[in-house]
């Protein structure tokens, strides 16, 4: 029990300092080449920090637990709205009004709704892993259409606007320091955090719906808290959203070319509808750009907590 709880230190320090490392290299990275911070979170950081969900996903199926799976990717994909932005709401004000995240928003509306809908049709084998990785792939190619348009538009002055003294190479360093160290140490609080729950006798789904997926979300709440401390909006939400759409189509689309899936009745019954009104919820902080403040943090936080409470006690 010793050893798992210094896992557990451990993973959790180096969570903290990597997502530091990552917010700083994206930013300067988006800086430098003239595409918007929002897209970089999309896109790179969303799929660093979703590299402990692709993982601990693969490895699941292949070792025969698909449940565990499905509940890190539809656990994590709640925490990340209640708990990456509410952790961080309670820190500092993440202000919406900054940032265009409509058409992001959208995309992972969709994301969401496509996987409800095979959930639904039957277990997630291969045809409907394909089908997961097209939508990845049309997305991914409006992303790429949008920076490249960006970046047209932008003058060279504006495109070398990067952080004064950080040359290329630090960029470089930073985004793949904070991508490597994600996983290490979510990986090294989920194996502790894993092993403390089994020996409590909690089941696969639930291990899977809660540590798993917390564990798995904390390279996400790491680089949010770090970015609304650093007062950047757009990565923050970037992050969650695009970490969001890529565990949907990304993570479940590769995982299910390793094996299928069946969904099991309580998370048709339950799970998914919580991952889809937490997606739901939103909605107002991105159309009406109300700021995600503390009161709103604390409610975000409080229904997690609770949510993981039902779950646990279930």
């Amino acid at each position: 029990m010793l050893v798992d709880l210094v896992m557990v230190a451990a993973g959790l320090a180096l969570l903290v300092v990597a997502g530091d490392w990552l917010v700083k290299g994206a930013v300067n990275l988006s800086l430098r080449l003239g595409i918007p911070a929002l897209v970089v979170s999309l896109t790179i950081v969303a799929f660093g920090t979703s590299a402990p969900e692709l993982l601990v996903s693969i490895t699941a199926v292949l070792d025969g637990s698909p449940a565990i799976a499905l509940g890190n990717v539809i656990g994590s994909n709640t925490a990340n709205i209640l708990l990456v932005l509410g952790l961080p709401a309670l820190i500092s004000v993440i202000h919406t009004n900054t940032h265009d995240t409509r058409e992001s928003y959208l995309m992972m509306l969709a994301a969401t709704g496509l996987f409800i809908a095979l959930a639904f049709m039957g277990p997630i084998g291969w045809p409907q892993a394909l089908v997961l990785l097209a939508g990845l792939g049309a997305i991914l190619a409006r992303q790429i259409s949008q920076a490249l348009a960006h970046r047209r538009d932008r003058s060279a002055e504006e495109i070398e606007g990067a952080e004064e003294g950080i040359s290329g190479r630090a960029i470089t360093l930073n985004l793949l320091a904070g991508i490597i160290s994600l996983p290490i140490g979510a990986n090294l609080l989920v194996s502790g955090a894993s092993d403390i729950a089994s020996a409590m006798g909690i089941s696969d789904a639930v291990i899977g719906l809660t540590l798993v997926a917390i564990g798995t979300s904390l390279p996400e709440l790491a680089t949010s808290v770090s970015a609304a401390l650093k007062g950047r909006a757009d990565v923050a939400l970037g992050n969650v959203i695009g970490s969001n759409i890529f565990n949907l189509l990304a993570i479940l689309g590769v995982a299910g070319l390793f094996g299928t899936m069946p969904v099991p009745p309580e998370m048709l019954r339950v799970d998914l509808w919580v991952m889809l009104g937490a997606s739901l919820v939103l909605a107002p902080f991105i159309f009406r750009r109300w700021p995600l403040g503390r009161i709103v943090g604390a409610v975000f936080t409080l229904v997690y907590i609770a949510y993981v409470g039902v779950l646990v006690a279930s």
